[in-house]
Order: structure tokens, then C-alpha cells, then sequence
């Protein structure tokens, strides 16, 4: 069983998708009501599974007339995204930056499913027994070595 989570995540992938522009805004306080949940709940999902890492841009204004705006972050080309996201790894990547990027790889159909087993399995900080921030920088490294080969795969 999906948790609450999970089904506000994939309402919100859905009416982006399902939007005519390049962006949505919501209000916190409805989509809280709609789902039974407090507006932290709301805040939580949108901090947690719609970061830059997994290609998605949120901009917030407060006050009576707020809202969240969340947009989605497209590139015409997939070696586009692949260098983007080298760029972001530059600084190294953190356990929950390298999922976001594995889960926008495969969200992106970039990567499939068993490939996306085996690069979070490759770079989990149980496989990586070393210490912080040695550990971030050897992640980093080894994801970016995963994403240059992508990327001259998809230009052969």
C-alpha cells in the first residue's frame, strides 16, 4: 500500500503533466484538505521529492494570496540533462542528492530500472565505508564516471 506521500507525489506529477504551461501553483492549505492532511505534510513531499536533483524547480510566496509554484525542468536533448546534472556533481553529491539524481534519470528514461538498482547500490553509503567528506566526493566521482558513459552511449 502506497503511503500519503507517495499519492500526493504522483497527484502532483499528474497535474503537472496534465498542465498547458510550464508550471502549476497551488495552494498548500487545498491540497492539504483534499488529501486529509496537515500543510506540512504538503511541505514535506515538495522538499523532498521535488528538488532540483530529480528536475524540478519550487518557488514559494507566503501570505494570504500564496501559493507554491513548481516547475518542472525539461531539456530537449538527454545528453542536456546528463551534463546538467555533471555539473551539479561537481561539489559532490550527498546519499539523497545521488537518489534524486538516479530517481530523475530514471523518471527521464534516461536509465532503466535494473541499471538504476545497480548505480544506487554502487554509491550507498553502506558500499562506500569511508568517512564524510571523502565519502560525498568518491560518490560523486563515481556517478559522474556513470553519467560521461551514458552520455557517449547516447551520442553513438
Amino acid at each position: 500500500m502506497r503511503n500519503i506521500s507517495d499519492v500526493i507525489e504522483g497527484y502532483l506529477k499528474q497535474v503537472i503533466e496534465l498542465s498547458e504551461r510550464d508550471h502549476i501553483e497551488i495552494k498548500r492549505s487545498e491540497v492539504a484538505e483534499k488529501f486529509q492532511c496537515v500543510p506540512s505534510q504538503i511541505n514535506y513531499v515538495i522538499n523532498t521529492r521535488f528538488t532540483v536533483d530529480r528536475g524540478y524547480l519550487v518557488e514559494s510566496k507566503r501570505g494570504g494570496g500564496g501559493y507554491i509554484r513548481i516547475k518542472r525542468i525539461r531539456f530537449h536533448k538527454k545528453s542536456d540533462v546528463l551534463t546538467e546534472i555533471i555539473e551539479r556533481l561537481e561539489q559532490g553529491a550527498t546519499q539523497s542528492m545521488a537518489e534524486d539524481i538516479v530517481f530523475r534519470l530514471l523518471d527521464e528514461e534516461i536509465i532503466s530500472k535494473r541499471e538504476a538498482k545497480l548505480m544506487l547500490s554502487a554509491v550507498d553509503r553502506s558500499t562506500l565505508l569511508l568517512p564524510l567528506p571523502l565519502r560525498d566526493d568518491v560518490r560523486a566521482r563515481i556517478l559522474i564516471a556513470m553519467l560521461f558513459s551514458l552520455k557517449f552511449q547516447s551520442n553513438t
